[in-house]
């Protein structure tokens, strides 16, 4: 039998990983994804989209295109789109607080005492972080992000495309660079002196802190492969890109505008492997955007009672949102990689924390899923009564990076009737 030394570790309550044991083999990306580049990108909505112009009626693979889904008809082969799934444990009064959980599937969101868990890029992360220069990317166009730490830690996350490109592509000062270099030396000289320090204090030790001492001393050992990792990237140049610097939008109702740019950032990112993990989190303003025929901002819309006019306010902002979801699978589908495309290669995740945010519900959540070398071309549509976790499907989406993984949170397994191409 085949053990993952974390997920062993999780299940004994413990959040360090254990050294290196010939009993265990380690959930790593598998030989192929180390010859063909695996990528990932999610994206949630945090006000969902009006379930009639998303989902469709019918399932399997002869349905009929909502008004958005109709956007992308040029990709119905790329894509999946599945209803039902939820995560367990959150609840309509904490809604707008379930983007904290929407990668981690951690239950009780915005309730008191909550404590979040690591989510599904920095899961990934630990296992093929290493192989780019940047892990994973943490994007937003509104302030906060979707990433979370093992510790259940919010990752702060990048809303400036400028500085985001500049980090990417742009080379450093000379000076920059020696202190930045510095800052790493500097850094394995400290880990040096507290491995030092723990030889001597072992000796004194008894068997149970002896314990906590390895486990602690494993993630030192974690941290100083990191610290090297990211002098060896420090060494090298940076990738060349035939892109002009993105300028920072101003205007924080311009949720068009700023959803581009973070899209145009990835498939540069995702192009040149600077990283293979990005997480974006959309805009939900509450002030107007300046798109022609809305005149109300997009949350006041999302919370439409089922007025009319706001509804047909709602569908103009969405369907232009659906618009960058299609522009940025016709880029990845463009962009060739060997005898494949980036799409093929990018399993690319769209989703939100609301089912129907006039309602608040948490149930039956939006979910479209294209690329990745998934078997596409369907509506997957599970009973919102009694559907398996969301998180079924971030099983499917590891393993398609490589990651010999059987669970994540509450999975129960892989995503029934996701077949790979």
């Amino acid at each position: 039998m085949r053990f993952s030394r974390r997920q062993f570790l999780r299940a004994a309550g413990v959040s360090l990983a254990l050294p290196a044991l010939d009993a265990f083999t380690p959930a790593r990306a598998s030989a192929s994804a180390d010859r063909e580049k695996r990528r990932m990108v999610c994206i949630c909505a945090p006000l969902g989209f009006y379930p009639p112009n998303f989902i469709p009626e019918q399932a399997g693979r002869n349905y009929e295109p909502t008004t958005h889904l109709e956007l992308l008809n040029d990709f119905r082969n790329d894509f999946t789109v599945i209803s039902g799934l939820m995560h367990t444990g959150n609840s309509p009064g904490f809604a707008h607080q379930a983007t904290a959980s929407f990668l981690t599937g951690a239950e009780g969101a915005g309730r008191p005492g909550f404590r979040n868990s690591i989510s599904l890029d920095q899961f990934a992360a630990e296992q093929i972080g290493e192989q780019t220069r940047f892990p994973t990317l943490t994007l937003s166009s509104e302030g906060l992000g979707l990433a979370w730490t093992r510790t259940g830690a919010q990752i702060p996350a990048d809303n400036s495309p400028a500085r985001v490109f500049a980090r990417l592509f742009l080379k450093g000062a000379d000076d920059e660079v020696h202190t930045q270099l510095k800052r790493l030396e500097e850094g394995r000289s400290i880990l040096d002196d507290v491995r030092g320090q723990a030889a001597d204090l072992r000796s004194f030790l008894g068997v149970n802190d002896r314990e906590k001492l390895d486990e602690y001393m494993t993630s030192v050992r974690d941290l100083e492969r990191s610290l090297h990792n990211e002098e060896l990237w420090c060494k090298r140049p940076k990738p060349a890109v035939d892109a002009a610097p993105p300028l920072d939008i101003a205007n924080a109702s311009d949720l068009i505008g700023r959803t581009k740019l973070l899209f145009d950032l990835t498939h540069l990112a995702l192009q040149t492997d600077s990283t293979r993990l990005v997480t974006i989190m959309l805009q939900g303003s509450t002030k107007a955007p300046p798109i022609s025929g809305v005149s109300l901002g997009h949350h006041d819309l999302s919370h439409h009672g089922k007025d009319p006019k706001k509804l047909e306010q709602l569908q103009i902002v969405e369907v232009e949102t659906m618009k960058t979801i299609r522009d940025l699978l016709a880029k990845f589908k463009q962009s060739q990689e060997d005898d494949s495309n980036l799409l093929e290669r990018t399993t690319i995740f769209l989703g939100s924390n609301l089912g129907d945010a006039s309602s608040h519900s948490v149930k039956n959540l939006p979910v479209l899923l294209a690329g990745g070398g998934f078997r596409h071309g369907q509506h997957l549509a599970f009973d919102p009564d009694a559907p398996p976790p969301l998180c079924n499907l971030y099983v499917s989406m590891l393993q398609r990076l490589g990651i010999e993984t059987g669970g994540f949170s509450n999975a129960t397994g892989t995503l029934t009737g996701l077949e790979t191409a």
